[in-house]
């Protein structure tokens, strides 16, 4: 049997009538559905992402700022400068279907970059700028990038892969004497006339994401128009739909990185649709993004749990947090999960903002689930509800039969915010996505009776690290005759530790309910994980299916 959510929930039996489930759920079928009410998507085919951002009203007057500078870009001047940029662009000979790399750090620039090019039906594929040569290469050709924006330290290197390579400036600077940026003022201060725009559908691929998915291997995840579109209305757009507040006077602090999902979802697209104003950070530094928060009264801080427990630190050794942190209404956390010990220590320290975690992937446009919190009900440890739109399995990884709630299994998600597919890879492809449509996400969650859900598990992962001679470690449930699946814990060791199984067993069993104690430890050199630190568990998994068979 799979491992119960919890000893404190009383847990369905196998006779269990259908009516003793919640009507979110289908024993017959296995499928979740979301609680949220369903939304009407556009259903014109003609549609792109550009056109559909941009034909939203509000009262939002700055867009974005540079946190550097204090360079600021006003709603009013966007779409004329993404204009600019295209007719800058089609004039250079980019045109529809051709792949434009962004190989760049968060900037006031990357957003305008974004839309022009997909305002002309041609497609962007980002990139961390810190990339290896050999991994900017591997992208370069596995998307047959035709140009590329980037830094100026960059351009040689992608002449030479035989991409025209676009120096990219800090900030918009008309009167920059940097003969290197000549090229970037060009296009987006020259007077070239409006560029015809082509036929663009919801089904056109519009973004080129590179992702470890379920695996470490990195593959090229293809998202649409259509995505992009979904993704806007089922997390951005719903989600501001939730508070009373208006969303053009909320603020944004933009550390999480552009070429990420998850800040491409929030701070390039879906927050310019609503009017919000976003200060960007090029590289995140505790301190400063206290001071940014103070000065221009953030309200909002999406983050990774490292930046958390970095915020959590500087907070706690702040002396008056209330005046440190009095615009900051809520913060919320995503890419990996968080571990209980650091959300309670984030409400000692700033108990007046609210906390919210939420979950999706690249293979998902950023959409999976998100937190909600009321007077009622505040489960700050959850991953949230499943998005509108959205179904759900969890699926036994070893029988590869469906879990009713209280139940830990495989995550499955379907909707309209699913890619399309994996670039050049159709094996990949179906082993990711069954002929039903159902992406399998490799990541082990479990539905409460509320029907919110957990990731697991954090919290024993977070008791592993606290161990002085513990680096990193991981968790991952095994089959058991005995007790139906046992912890196994993969823990990487300090150089010179002698640490061995029954320490570490030990160590957790005092912290820890008899149900949650480690069972077996696999002693490794390191944890497999994606670039936001996301542990990629279905390897570990197949790292224990090869011990057991040694």
């Amino acid at each position: 049997m799979a491992t119960s959510l919890s000893s404190h929930i009383s847990l369905q039996t196998s006779e269990s009538k259908i009516s003793d489930f919640p009507n979110w759920y289908s024993p017959e079928t296995g499928i979740y559905s979301s609680k949220h009410p369903s939304i009407s998507l556009p259903t014109d085919p003609f549609l792109d992402i550009v056109s559909f951002v941009f034909s939203h009203k509000h009262d939002g007057v700055t867009a974005l700022i540079d946190s550097s500078s204090g360079y600021s870009i006003p709603y009013s001047k966007l779409l004329p400068l993404i204009q600019s940029m295209a007719s800058g662009l089609h004039r250079l000979g980019v045109s529809q279907g051709d792949v434009v790399l962004l190989l760049l750090p968060n900037s006031s620039h990357f957003p305008i970059i974004f839309f022009s090019i997909l305002y002309l039906g041609a497609i962007v594929s980002a990139m961390n700028p810190l990339s290896s040569t050999i991994e900017i290469k591997k992208q370069v050709s596995d998307c047959s990038v035709r140009f590329a924006f980037t830094s100026l330290e960059k351009i040689d290197q992608l002449n030479n892969l035989g991409v025209h390579a676009i120096g990219v400036p800090q900030n918009i600077d008309f009167d920059s004497e940097n003969i290197g940026f000549s090229a970037f003022h060009e296009l987006i201060g020259g007077r070239f006339g409006k560029a015809p725009r082509p036929v663009i559908r919801q089904q056109d691929t519009a973004v080129i994401m590179y992702s470890s998915g379920t695996t470490g291997v990195s593959k090229g995840v293809v998202l649409t128009h259509g995505n992009l579109i979904a993704m806007v209305e089922l997390f951005v757009k719903f989600e501001a739909s939730q508070y009373e507040y208006s969303s053009s006077k909320n603020v944004y602090l933009a550390v999480v990185p552009m070429f990420h999902i998850y800040g491409l979802s929030l701070f390039v697209v879906g927050l310019l649709s609503l009017g919000s104003t976003i200060v960007l950070m090029r590289r995140f530094d505790g301190n400063e993004a206290v001071k940014l928060i103070d000065y221009y009264g953030v309200t909002h801080f999406p983050l990774v749990p490292p930046i958390l427990t970095t915020l959590v630190m500087i907070a706690k050794g702040a002396t008056n947090t209330e005046n440190s942190f009095k615009s900051l209404k809520q913060v919320s956390c995503g890419a990996a999960p968080t571990s209980r010990k650091i959300i309670e220590d984030f409400f000692q320290v700033l108990p007046h903002v609210d906390f919210i975690q939420g979950y999706g992937m690249t293979e998902t446009t950023a959409v999976g689930t998100r937190g909600f919190n009321t007077q009622q009900c505040h489960k700050y440890c959850s991953i949230g509800l499943l998005a509108p739109n959205m179904q759900a399995k969890v699926m036994d990884w070893n029988s590869g039969s469906p879990l009713r709630p209280e139940y830990y299994g495989e995550l499955w998600l379907k909707g309209p915010a699913i890619m399309q597919r994996y670039l050049n890879n159709d094996v990949a492809t179906k082993m990711a996505i069954d002929k039903d449509g159902w992406l399998r996400t490799g990541d082990i969650v479990c539905f409460d009776e509320d029907g919110y859900l957990y990731i697991a598990p954090a919290d024993l992962e977070a008791i592993l690290i606290s161990h002085p001679h513990i680096l990193d470690a991981a968790v991952i449930g095994e089959m058991d005759e005995v007790y139906g699946e046992i912890p196994v814990a993969f823990v990487v060791t300090r150089h010179g530790s002698t640490l061995n199984q029954e320490d570490v067993m030990g160590f957790v069993a005092m912290q820890v309910a008899p149900y949650k104690k480690i069972r077996k430890v696999v002693f490794t050199k390191s944890i497999p994980k994606s670039a936001t630190g996301k542990i990629l568990r279905r390897e570990l998994k197949k790292l224990l299916s090869s011990s057991c068979r040694l």
